[in-house]
């Protein structure tokens, strides 16, 4: 290919709060072209943000990116703060990386006097400056769109042994409506309504079964599921979401134990969008985290 041919990537700073420093430097290292600058996350003396841009005058005419983790509340204001002074800075371009966006789980407008905070955050979001080179970028792995995470899961797979006799399950036919087409080369199973478990399609006996979803919370329902399985025939049963949510520790449930018990989950795979849970689950089975960051790295030379 004639080298004229070839784009030039472009060089990317990019800036990320304390949570997603290992994501950060995933990303960073799947990409020369990504450069990763520091802010200094400091307080006042009464708790409110104190916060420094380290090398604010080098952005300059750069294209410009930051990491943030709406884990919670209390870290959110302190990185909008961040994320609407970084545009301001002169730069040729800006791109907001927002792994999951926790508050668009439980959005619920049933009655007078409900509060829409994810649209409230979605508000903010779009309201942020514009660089010199026009309106940021956002990108985002919707909980709804698995098209990124789904071909991380299907390259671990193939090195499983006996990958021939893997079979994808979907928890409801919602998740296999969305994700199914992105799955087309192994067998399928459904199962019932999440709040009733049973074999819908398919048959598991003998097959290592891998139930594939878009975040999962407390677990109950991937339980109930491997139950079912299992009671079918399945001979390994593996669980896939691109956000491991698990409030309360509920990660604890999938652990395997010491005591010689039955595992109940051979695997366990989740990203790294969820930066909690991949501290809390780290070297412990059936836990195993593929990293978005490649898939970030790439986005940000779009």
């Amino acid at each position: 290919m004639d080298k004229e041919t070839v784009k030039k990537k472009k060089q990317v700073l990019l800036y990320y709060c304390i949570e997603m420093e290992d994501v950060a430097r995933n990303i960073a290292s799947a990409s020369d072209s990504i450069l990763l600058h520091s802010i200094n996350w400091r307080s006042f003396a009464d708790g409110f943000p104190n916060l420094f841009i380290n090398n604010a005058h080098d952005i300059r005419g750069q294209h410009v990116a930051f990491l943030p983790s709406f884990s919670s509340p209390a870290v959110i204001f302190e990185q909008l703060s961040v994320i609407f002074a970084l545009p301001r800075l002169f730069v040729i371009s800006f791109t907001l990386l927002l792994p999951f966006f926790p508050t668009g789980t439980f959005e619920r407008m049933e009655e007078e006097g409900d509060v829409a905070t994810a649209f409230t955050v979605a508000r903010i979001i779009s309201n942020i400056p514009i660089s010199r080179g026009g309106p940021t970028s956002l990108v985002i792995y919707d909980i709804h769109a698995l098209q990124t995470g789904i071909p991380l899961l299907k390259r671990r797979l193939q090195l499983l042994p006996n990958s021939e006799k893997i079979v994808i399950a979907f928890p409801d036919d919602g998740a296999r409506k969305r994700f199914h087409k992105q799955l087309v080369d192994y067998p399928h199973l459904r199962e019932g309504d999440k709040r009733i478990v049973w074999l819908k399609e398919g048959n598991p006996a003998g097959c290592h079964v891998v139930i594939v979803d878009d975040l999962v919370q407390s677990g109950g329902t991937l339980i109930e599921c491997q139950k079912v399985l299992a009671a079918h025939g399945a001979s390994k049963v593996g669980a896939y979401v691109t956000h491991g949510i698990f409030p309360k520790c509920s990660w604890e449930h999938f652990l395997h134990k010491n005591d010689g018990s039955e595992k109940a989950f051979t695997y366990f795979w989740t990203t790294d969008s969820c930066p909690h849970t991949v501290k809390a689950i780290a070297n412990k089975a059936p836990f195993e985290v593929i990293s978005l960051a490649g898939s970030i790295a790439d986005a940000l030379q779009i």
